[in-house]
Formats: C-alpha cells, structure tokens, sequence
C-alpha cells in the first residue's frame, strides 16, 4: 500500500487531536471518522476530473481544521461555526454522490451504493452540528453524538465499503441486490427505530443483521488482490458483523427489560470495534487495490429530439417528406437483428408486422396494476396534455390507428429515424422516435419518447422463441446497452424501470402481443394487444 500525502497529512491532523484534545476520550471516534476515514475513503472513489475533485482543496481542508479545533478547544461559543464549516462540507459530498447518480441512474447497483452512502453524510453532518450547536431536537446530547457517528460508519462508511466489494463482483448475483437493497435503508429505519418505538429498533437492527451478513459472506466467495487485502477486507466486514450483535443486545434490552446494556457499554465496545475493527481494517483494506468502476458512460446513440408542451403536435411538423422512401414500418430490414435471432424461423406475420406496420391494426386492452392506479390517474391528468403515453385508465379494449413517418437524421441524429404516431380516435397516446443501433455484434432497437425538455430511451433487444418474438429491456448479455433511461441537457441516467413485449402469431395475419412492465422489480402495468392485418381489407 502506498502512503499518499493525503494519509500523512490526515493522521497528522488526528495526532493532533490525540494529543491536545480537550474531550473525553471516546470523542475521538467521530473525530477518527471526520479526519481520516472519510476524507481517505472519499479519495479512493472521487473522479479525478469531477467538478469535486476541483473544489474538494477549498471545502474539505477548512472542514477538517474546523474538527481539529473543535476537538481540542472544548465547549466555546464558536462552536456553532465551526461545526457548520463540516455541515457544509458534507452537503457538497452529498451533493456530489446525488451528481454521479444523475449521470448513471439505478445502472451499476455498486455505484449506486458509492452513491447513497455519500448522500448519507451529510445526515451525520447535520447530527453532528446540532450536537455542537446545542440544537433542540428533542434527544439528549450523547443521543445527538450517536447519531452523528452512526450515519458516518453504519451509512458511509458501510456502504461505500459495499460498493468496493460489488466493483469486484462482476456478475452480480441476486443476492448482492438483495444485500445492497437491505443496506440502503437499514441506516435511516434504524434511526426512526431510536427515535420512535423500541419495537421498530429491534426490527430494525434485526433487518440490518441480514444485510451485514450478507455483505460478509459475499467477502468470503470474492477473490482479492492477495492474501493481505482479502484478510483486511473480510476482517473488515466480520468486525462490523461482531459489532451490530452489541447492537441487537442493546435493543433486547430495552425491549424486554431483563438485562441493560449501557450506552458506555455500548460507545466502549460497539463504537471502538466499529473505529478499529472495521473502519480501519476496511481503509488499509481498499487502499491496498481498489478497485476501478465499470461504468464508463454511455455511448450509444440517442435522438436530440426533445418535447415541449404538445409533443403529439411538434413531432407531426417535423416530419419530412421522403415521398417513396418514405418507410412502411418500424424497421426497413428485420435482417438487422440476425445476430440476435435467425429471422428465417420466425412466424412470417411477425416479420411482415415490423416491416408494414401500417398494414396492422391494433386493439389494445390496458391494465394498470391496482396500486398503481392511482398514481395512473394522477398522471393522466398531465399525460392528456403533453400527448405523451396517454394510456387510458379503462379496461375496456380500444382501437389504436397508427402512422409511420420519416424524421430527418440530421434533427434527429440516429440512422434512419421514424415516427409512430398512435392515436385513440382524435387522442394522441403515444409518439416513439424509432430507430437503430449495433454494439457487440449485436442489433438494438432504439426507440426515443420525447417529454418535456427530455427524451425517454428505450434499448431493446430482440430474443427468439422458437416462431414467437420477445423484445425485452433486460440484459441478454453482460455488458449490454439495454434499458430504460431518461436524458435530459445535462443526464443521462437508467431508470428503475424493465419491460418485455411477448409476440406471437395466431394465424396467418393475426397477432397476439402482451407487454408487461416493471418498476423497482415490481409489475404495474400489462396491456394486451390483438393485431390483425387489413392488407385485404
């Protein structure tokens, strides 16, 4: 491991503080947090070119000096200041992991645990100065002091040492996600638990222990650099897996009365193997190799095309005339996608469906799932006026009449990009920009839905079922553009959202579709579609 200049200037500064502090000795636990294990860790996944790098010199050094002092000087009527220098700078390290997510969205669940636990900061940040400040909230002092702590260890401190270790994971298993899911909340239900119910904290400590295990067994499947990172990372992990048990003691106690845990006890041993065990074990451990994030941008094609105030009506005046290249469906060649599937299998109709869209006539029957409905309703209000996704609330089946038209590559700037317009009688419901891309030796649809000052992206790929279609945003293959994102001027983030068409043909020129979505893993919507070819009509 190499020993940075950040290192030798950050345990000068807690030296510092060890030897001229003015506190009671526990106090240094948080101190420990605020001078080494946060800035250190914050160098270990800061971009290097990010807009935080540039001002980390002129937030981060004045924060850290305001601690020193605050530590060695005791109770002075300065304090208020000088802890809202650190409140400040953890609202900009909030600020920061809020920016990286905007760039990916819910891609790279690693990430997003880096993410999550930055934001979290600025919630011990903010414990932390009304500890200091003497700010009624209701909890004694040392309660205030404990939270501050437990949102810089249990939150960041934990789940950017999460995410590390999902760097590492390549092919994320279901029980990372179930890991990372537990770990996002567990910080914030905790606390609610300490301040509102014995009850909840017990439950609470009891749903964290599931998430901390977790974390430990994967440690133990990972492979490591070498025998030293893999032995400080799995101690690192095991430290906090001995540590939450004094937690889960302390809420048997409170809960049942028979025994009592002190918080002495608690700060004594929780908080020491907490500062020692994990925290530093896990520094030295990911400081030893850390490991480098997988996401490197998107850099597929997307439409420059975005919404205004009636999408259904900008997009018809950006229609160009091609006259007879005009195209006849959503694809010119469903040759494209023989890398995906073999084409010559497929049912003729499905075929003939993507490429004389227009011959087709839709009847759609749409069911939002019950919970859903409501926020369906509350959407539809706003969805009527862009023309954007208007689905109906009904069940009841309706005729959608469609249209394909030519928009300009040069507007657009993808490879031959076409509008459909879909329409319930005089009702726009649905404009997609629809188009193409090739990655990996393999062919994506790519479909944009203009908002309002954005564009929803759909990546599709085409899988084959033996004469039937799916064309699904899920992953086939690792590495994929799939997905659902929104991009605005400054984003481009993945959004919680999957969906999956299942084609497939009843008859010659008759078609059967069901398109189901999903969100956070969750179905809200299905909608079934009957379509029928009126070639002969």
């Amino acid at each position: 491991m190499k020993i940075s200049k950040h290192m030798v200037w950050h345990l000068a500064l807690f030296s510092l503080a060890v030897c001229f502090g003015e506190r009671s000795w526990y106090f240094l636990l948080l101190t420990a947090a605020q001078l080494i294990f946060v800035p250190l860790v914050l160098h270990l996944v800061m971009g290097r070119n990010s807009w935080f790098a540039r001002v980390y010199p002129y937030i981060a050094y004045p924060a850290f000096l305001a601690i020193l002092i605050l530590h060695i000087t005791g109770q002075t009527k300065w304090d208020a200041w000088l802890s809202g220098i650190y409140l400040v700078f953890t609202i900009v390290v909030s600020l920061y992991g809020l920016t990286r997510f905007f760039k990916r969205g819910f891609a790279y669940l690693e990430e997003c645990s880096i993410d999550l636990g930055m934001m979290y900061l600025c919630i011990g940040g903010a414990w932390y100065f009304a500890h200091e400040a003497n700010v009624e909230t209701g909890f004694s002092p040392i309660i205030r002091w404990l939270t501050g702590i437990h949102f810089h260890y249990s939150s960041f401190l934990l789940l950017v040492f999460a995410g590390l270790l999902g760097r590492k994971i390549r092919s994320q298993s279901s029980l990372y996600k179930l890991v990372c899911g537990v770990i996002f909340v567990s910080p914030v239900i905790v606390a609610l638990g300490i301040t509102f119910s014995r009850w909840l904290e017990l439950a609470s400590v009891l749903f964290y222990i599931v998430g901390i295990y977790g974390v430990i067994y994967l440690s133990f499947c990972e492979k490591f650099a070498n025998r030293f990172q893999r032995w400080m990372i799995r101690s690192s992990f095991s430290a906090v897996g001995i540590s939450i048990l004094f937690s889960l003691l302390y809420a048997l106690g409170n809960v049942w009365g028979l025994y009592r845990i002190t918080i002495d006890f608690m700060i004594l041993f929780h908080g020491v193997i907490n500062s020692v065990g994990f925290a530093f074990l896990g520094l030295v451990g990911w400081m030893s190799h850390t490991p480098e994030s997988r996401f490197t941008g998107w850099d597929f094609p997307m439409s420059r095309i975005r919404g205004g105030r009636k999408i259904g009506d900008e997009i018809c005046q950006q229609i160009v005339d091609l006259n007879e290249t005009a195209p006849k469906g959503l694809v010119d060649d469903v040759r494209l996608f023989t890398p995906n599937v073999d084409v010559s299998l497929l049912s003729p109709t499905i075929l003939d469906f993507y490429q004389h869209t227009e011959r087709y006539r839709l009847m759609a029957r749409i069911h939002w799932s019950y919970w859903f409905t409501p926020f369906a309703f509350f959407y539809h209000l706003f969805s009527r006026r862009f023309q954007q996704l208007n689905l109906p609330i009904s069940r009841k089946p309706v005729e959608m009449l469609g249209s394909i038209s030519p928009i300009s590559e040069e507007l657009d700037g993808r490879e031959k990009p076409r509008a459909w317009l879909r329409k319930v009688g005089e009702e726009v419901i649905f404009v997609a920009l629809y188009s193409y891309h090739q990655s990996q030796g393999r062919t994506y649809m790519n479909i944009s839905l203009p908002l309002p000052g954005s564009a929803m992206i759909g990546i599709l790929e085409w899988k084959q079922m033996g004469r039937d279609l799916q064309i699904t945003s899920e992953a086939l293959i690792p590495s994929s553009d799939s997905g659902i994102y929104l991009t605005c001027k400054m984003f481009t983030w993945k959004l919680p959202l999957r969906e999956r068409f299942w084609i497939r043909e009843i008859k010659p020129g008759k078609m059967e579709a069901r398109h189901k979505m999903w969100i956070f893993g969750v179905p809200f919507l299905r909608v079934r579609y009957e379509i029928e070819s009126n070639y002969d009509k």
